[in-house]
Formats: C-alpha cells, structure tokens, sequence
C-alpha cells in the first residue's frame, strides 16, 4: 500500500506531468496528491499549461535544434554581418504619445533586423514550449542568472521587472547571437502566456523600434546603448507592445 507520508519533491511532480515518472514511484505520488490538495492542484495547473503549449506549438516541438542556436557555436568567431543601406521609413503602429518612442534613434539596417529578429524568434519557438526544462538558470536565482549572463555576454545585463503587465520571470539562458553571445530571457503570465528577451551586441549604438511577425509568434527589436533587443511573443500587437515598452523603459533607465 503506498503511503502518502513519503516525501514527494517537485521534479517528481514534473515528471508525473510528463509522464516520465518511473512506474514503481507513480502509486506514491498519486497518493501524495490525494493528501496534499495544494500540490494536486499545482499538477493541474501544469498539465493545462502543457496542453496549451501543445495546441500551440506541437508541430514544432520536435523540430531539431538550428544549428545557430547550437551553443558550440559561441566558441566560433563572431559572424560579420554585412549591413545594407538603411531603410528610408517605417511602418508606424503606435498613435499619439507612443509615435515619438517607435521613432527613437536611428533606423535599423535590413541585415541586423533580419539577423536579430531571426535568431530571436528561432529561440523563441525553441523554447517557449519547454514546460520542464525552458531555461538553465531559473527566476528564482535572478541576482545569479543576471551576474553570469553579464559575465559571458560582457554588457550589463538586467532582467526587467514585467510584474506591471502581468509576467514573472522564469528564468534565462545564454544563446550564440549575430555578434558573439547573447542573452536570452523567459516571462510567463499566470495564464501559461509566455515572452521572451533576447539581447546581443549590435552594430550601432541606436537604432528605431522595427516590427515583425511569422505564424503565430511577432518580436520587435531595437537598439540602445550599442546593445540589440527583441522582445518576442504572440501576435497580438498591443500586447506585444506593451510588454516591450515596459522593457525599453527599464533599459533607458539602466543606461543599457
């Protein structure tokens, strides 16, 4: 008879949601969840997140990893981008007050978005439907996930808080990027909605604000302070929007 006193840990609980729980441990997991109400509905939650995620994106979970996403690569030379001539005008989406913020800086050459914006979105959709293993270093461990990424990437690297629309920080990971290492941050929102922060070197200190969109996922990029950003997400555009801003504000403030 299994006894629901054995202490159960939670990547037990993971990997009963997974079903990647060895079968001998199932019965006293199960039996943890029925005297442990908290925990059962902590399982549910997950299980529906993972549903979610594989409604979404299950035709490409199993899509091998891009080989420029591969992380030998950071121990390459950096690729040299070769940037074309710069855009003469933009699609403007913000009204009013917000004009003045796509505005901001120069314009992006075609290269540098095409390359930043790709690589973030490739990221993205890598690991946005992990429900087990998203980042290396969790949100828990933020003060050590900004101090590492700092140290490899060799800018000041900041997780913004994104409590104000509703996302908390999962956690982070180091990625190849155009340029030499990048950053690459996870939010999610109660709901299992979830964006991402890429950053990396780019080459120019400011650029405008550009946006793009491929199936179901849209970023928009920018540069501040000789560093490239691309918040990725869902294709709802004033989201989108406004969990960037957010994340452009708190880099104004940072100095970058």
């Amino acid at each position: 008879m299994n006894d629901p006193k054995i202490p159960v840990t939670e990547d037990e609980l993971h990997a009963y949601v997974d079903n990647e729980l060895p079968t001998e441990r199932r019965g006293d997991v199960e039996a943890w969840l029925e005297a442990h109400p908290e925990d059962a509905e902590r399982v549910r939650s997950w299980r529906a997140m993972a549903e979610e995620l594989q409604a979404r994106y299950g035709g490409i979970v199993n899509e091998p990893v891009p080989k420029r996403l591969e992380l030998e690569q950071l121990a390459r030379p950096p690729r040299r981008w070769i940037y074309g001539t710069v855009a003469a005008s933009f699609l403007a989406f913000v009204a009013g007050g917000g004009a003045g913020w796509i505005a901001h800086g120069a314009a992006a050459s075609p290269s540098m978005f095409q390359s930043f914006t790709g690589d973030a979105l490739e990221a993205h959709r890598l690991y946005v439907v992990e429900v087990r293993h998203p980042v290396e270093v969790p949100g828990s461990e933020a003060s050590h996930l900004q101090a590492w990424l700092t140290k490899r990437c060799g800018w000041d690297v900041r997780a913004p808080d994104l409590a104000a629309t509703g996302l908390k920080l999962v956690g982070g990971r180091l990625l190849p990027g155009p340029t030499g290492p990048a950053s690459f941050l996870m939010y999610e929102s109660p709901s299992g909605e979830r964006f991402t922060v890429y950053t990396a070197k780019a080459g120019t200190a400011e650029t405008q604000m550009r946006y793009t969109a491929k199936d179901n996922e849209a970023a928009l990029f920018w540069a501040e302070h000789g560093v490239g950003y691309v918040v990725s997400g869902g294709t709802d555009r004033d989201r989108l929007t406004q969990v960037a801003r957010l994340v452009y504000d708190q880099t104004e403030k940072s100095g970058g």
